[in-house]
Protein backbone atom coordinates (compact mmCIF):
# COMPACT_ATOMS: atom_id res chain seq x y z
CA UNK A 1 0.00 0.00 0.00
CA UNK A 2 1.19 3.51 -1.20
CA UNK A 3 0.33 5.97 1.23
CA UNK A 4 0.95 9.33 2.54
CA UNK A 5 0.36 10.96 5.69
CA UNK A 6 -1.21 14.30 6.28
CA UNK A 7 1.03 16.08 8.55
CA UNK A 8 -1.28 15.39 11.80
CA UNK A 9 -0.95 12.20 11.02
CA UNK A 10 2.60 12.14 10.70
CA UNK A 11 2.11 13.92 14.09
CA UNK A 12 0.48 11.83 16.33
CA UNK A 13 2.61 9.23 14.84
CA UNK A 14 5.53 10.47 15.90
CA UNK A 15 4.92 12.06 19.35
CA UNK A 16 2.60 8.91 20.49
CA UNK A 17 -0.65 10.53 20.64
CA UNK A 18 -3.50 8.40 21.53
CA UNK A 19 -5.71 10.30 18.35
CA UNK A 20 -4.26 8.11 15.69
CA UNK A 21 -6.44 4.40 15.90
CA UNK A 22 -4.30 1.74 16.58
CA UNK A 23 -5.38 0.36 13.19
CA UNK A 24 -3.23 2.69 11.93
CA UNK A 25 -0.13 2.97 13.75
CA UNK A 26 0.16 -0.66 12.58
CA UNK A 27 -0.11 -0.01 8.65
CA UNK A 28 2.14 3.12 9.44
CA UNK A 29 4.79 0.78 10.60
CA UNK A 30 4.21 -2.24 8.78
CA UNK A 31 7.49 -2.57 6.78
CA UNK A 32 5.46 -3.49 4.13
CA UNK A 33 3.53 -0.15 3.22
CA UNK A 34 5.13 2.89 1.31
CA UNK A 35 4.88 5.45 2.99
CA UNK A 36 5.28 8.94 2.41
CA UNK A 37 5.35 12.12 4.39
CA UNK A 38 4.93 15.69 1.91
CA UNK A 39 8.23 17.99 2.09
CA UNK A 40 5.36 20.91 2.23
CA UNK A 41 4.33 19.03 6.05
CA UNK A 42 7.86 19.75 7.16
CA UNK A 43 7.26 23.41 5.89
CA UNK A 44 3.85 23.54 7.75
CA UNK A 45 5.61 21.78 11.08
CA UNK A 46 8.68 24.63 10.84
CA UNK A 47 6.11 27.49 10.30
CA UNK A 48 3.92 26.23 13.48
CA UNK A 49 6.81 25.67 15.15
CA UNK A 50 8.63 28.92 14.89
CA UNK A 51 4.82 30.34 15.80
CA UNK A 52 4.62 29.12 18.71
CA UNK A 53 1.40 27.18 17.70
CA UNK A 54 3.23 23.77 17.65
CA UNK A 55 5.25 21.52 20.03
CA UNK A 56 6.65 18.05 19.35
CA UNK A 57 8.21 15.63 21.57
CA UNK A 58 11.57 15.73 19.62
CA UNK A 59 14.24 18.16 18.42
CA UNK A 60 12.95 19.46 14.64
CA UNK A 61 16.56 18.28 12.99
CA UNK A 62 15.47 15.34 14.15
CA UNK A 63 12.49 14.92 12.15
CA UNK A 64 14.18 13.67 9.27
CA UNK A 65 15.51 11.17 11.16
CA UNK A 66 12.57 9.94 12.74
CA UNK A 67 10.73 9.71 9.32
CA UNK A 68 14.10 7.50 8.02
CA UNK A 69 14.19 5.36 10.70
CA UNK A 70 10.32 4.51 10.05
CA UNK A 71 10.38 4.28 6.57
CA UNK A 72 8.88 7.29 5.59
CA UNK A 73 10.06 8.89 2.53
CA UNK A 74 10.14 12.61 2.01
CA UNK A 75 8.29 13.70 -1.13
CA UNK A 76 9.34 16.26 -3.01
CA UNK A 77 7.12 18.94 -4.74
CA UNK A 78 6.93 18.83 -8.45
CA UNK A 79 6.15 21.01 -11.17
CA UNK A 80 2.94 18.35 -12.25
CA UNK A 81 2.15 18.65 -7.84
CA UNK A 82 1.40 22.55 -8.55
CA UNK A 83 -0.45 22.04 -11.92
CA UNK A 84 -3.10 19.81 -9.78
CA UNK A 85 -2.91 22.33 -7.60
CA UNK A 86 -3.71 24.51 -9.81
CA UNK A 87 -7.08 23.15 -11.34
CA UNK A 88 -8.19 21.95 -7.90
CA UNK A 89 -12.04 22.96 -6.21
CA UNK A 90 -11.46 25.09 -3.35
CA UNK A 91 -13.30 23.09 -1.01
CA UNK A 92 -9.98 23.47 1.12
CA UNK A 93 -8.16 26.62 1.37
CA UNK A 94 -5.06 25.60 3.49
CA UNK A 95 -2.25 25.49 1.18
CA UNK A 96 -0.75 22.82 2.78
CA UNK A 97 -3.25 20.62 2.54
CA UNK A 98 -4.14 21.38 -0.94
CA UNK A 99 -0.51 20.41 -1.62
CA UNK A 100 -0.81 17.43 0.04
CA UNK A 101 -4.07 16.70 -1.62
CA UNK A 102 -2.27 17.68 -5.17
CA UNK A 103 0.65 14.94 -4.33
CA UNK A 104 -1.83 12.16 -3.57
CA UNK A 105 -3.37 12.80 -7.13
CA UNK A 106 -0.37 12.84 -9.14
CA UNK A 107 1.76 10.23 -6.69
CA UNK A 108 -1.53 7.60 -6.57
CA UNK A 109 -1.19 7.78 -2.89
CA UNK A 110 -3.47 6.99 -0.34
CA UNK A 111 -4.36 9.70 2.62
CA UNK A 112 -4.18 8.70 6.15
CA UNK A 113 -6.18 11.89 7.22
CA UNK A 114 -8.64 12.52 10.15
CA UNK A 115 -9.85 16.00 7.72
CA UNK A 116 -13.19 15.65 6.41
CA UNK A 117 -12.49 18.21 3.94
CA UNK A 118 -10.23 15.95 1.86
CA UNK A 119 -13.39 13.37 1.09
CA UNK A 120 -14.23 16.07 -1.32
CA UNK A 121 -11.47 15.67 -3.56
CA UNK A 122 -10.54 12.90 -6.07
CA UNK A 123 -8.32 10.76 -4.16
CA UNK A 124 -7.92 7.57 -1.73
CA UNK A 125 -8.50 8.22 2.23
CA UNK A 126 -7.19 6.26 5.03
CA UNK A 127 -9.31 6.77 8.29
CA UNK A 128 -10.48 5.04 11.12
Amino acid sequence: MKLLLDTHIFLWFMNGSSELPEKLIKIIADMGSQCFLSIASIWEIAVKLSLGKLEITIDFSEIQRFAENNKIEILPISFEDTRVVRDLAFHHRDPFDRIIIAQSITNKLTIITADRNFRKYETEILWN
